[in-house]
């Protein structure tokens, strides 16, 4: 199981092994000057005094950073524990150095060949709290980045998070309008047809329960296959032409092609409910409906005679569709309209 300290934010042992040899083998160096080839050389003795301090500093501040994120642990509280932390970190920073130099004095001391001072201690204690004061920067600036880049990301994950709980409740709210809608209108159909043909009513029945029971099989899906929506369509269609017979003309034409993409579920049923629901059907203006594809997308088409007045609207129907597919990835469901016609097309979605 991975390691990781809550306060940190990461497994930082590695950081640890890694930095600290490295940054006590640069502090010599940059600071002090000392080098390998000439005086003052760089000694075996320098590298052990410099890598216990730096190691020394580093684990203090990470201490102090511990310390500050848990008096401070809530992110608004960011700007305070930076300034009392920063100042924690300093002072520490300052004593460990000086005190450390005043202990290994004699042993800091660097001379050349013939014993003489090169450089005093008030020269190297100088350099050292400089270096320090870079080690403590270091610590910080490595800490804080991973620390900031990880609250952001947890933060990132978090609004999308929520942008998907939310979106999913949205779209199980739009779904939700769809069963009483198509429930409300076959009954209305079954309950004229009863009593005028008992044995088509029968049928009806049958194809309104396997309807019915595939909409309870989808309603938890935001996109089924084509193919399976034109089931569906089939058997709605059959529905409404027990119903309206030669005063409803529906055709569909989908190449097969187009029958492994995916659609919103119901939403070509409850274009041709509109269209229905919004126009003359009558033997003298019969009303013709075709499903087509074109420009990958599905077309729901009909010839557009207007009723004088239309019948209450519940609502839903055509934003419903164009809401979902809003929320699935603001995939447009474009309208167009004539004066003999009303098209309305749905976009493909891939797999």
């Amino acid at each position: 199981m991975r390691r990781t300290n809550c306060r940190i934010g990461f497994d930082d042992r590695w950081l640890l092994m890694v930095m600290i040899p490295i940054i006590a083998f640069i502090i010599p160096i940059v600071f002090s000057g000392l080098r390998f080839t000439h005086e003052p050389y760089y000694k075996p003795r320098i590298y052990l005094t410099t890598l216990v301090s730096t190691a020394l500093i580093w684990i203090g501040n990470r201490v102090i950073l511990v310390w500050a994120r848990k008096k401070y642990p809530q992110f608004r509280m960011t700007k305070k524990r930076l300034v009392v932390q920063s100042l924690a970190m300093l002072v520490f920073t300052l004593a460990a150095t000086n005190l450390l130099g005043f202990l290994l004095n004699d042993y800091c001391l660097q001379l050349d060949l013939r014993g003489n001072v090169i450089r005093t201690a008030s020269d190297i204690m100088i350099n050292a709290n400089t270096a320090a004061i870079f080690c403590s920067l270091t610590v910080v600036a490595i800490y804080e980045s991973i620390y900031f880049g990880n609250e952001l990301r947890k933060s990132v994950e978090e609004k999308e998070l929520f942008r998907r709980e939310t979106l999913n409740a949205q779209i199980n709210a739009l779904k939700t309008q769809v069963n009483p809608h198509f429930l409300f209108n076959n009954l209305n159909t079954l309950s004229a047809l009863i009593p005028e043909n008992p044995g088509q009513a029968i049928d009806f029945v049958q194809q309104l329960s396997k309807i019915y029971r595939h909409i309870l099989e989808v309603r938890d899906e935001e996109s089924i296959p084509v193919q399976e929506e034109l089931e569906v369509l089939e058997a709605y269609a059959f529905l409404l032409q027990t119903r309206f017979g030669s005063n409803l003309d529906i055709e569909i034409d989908v190449p097969a092609e187009k029958l492994h993409k995916r659609i919103v579920p119901l939403s070509l049923q409850l274009l041709m409910e509109n269209a229905i629901k919004h126009n003359i059907l009558s033997k003298d203006r019969p009303l013709h409906v075709r499903v087509f594809s074109e420009n990958g997308s599905l077309v729901v088409s009909n010839n557009l005679q207007k009723k004088n007045q239309l019948t209450e609207s519940t609502g839903i129907g055509l934003d419903n569709i164009r809401n979902r597919y809003k929320l699935l990835g603001n995939k447009e469901v474009k309208v167009t309209v004539s004066e003999s016609s009303f098209n309305v097309s749905i976009p493909l979605i891939d797999n």
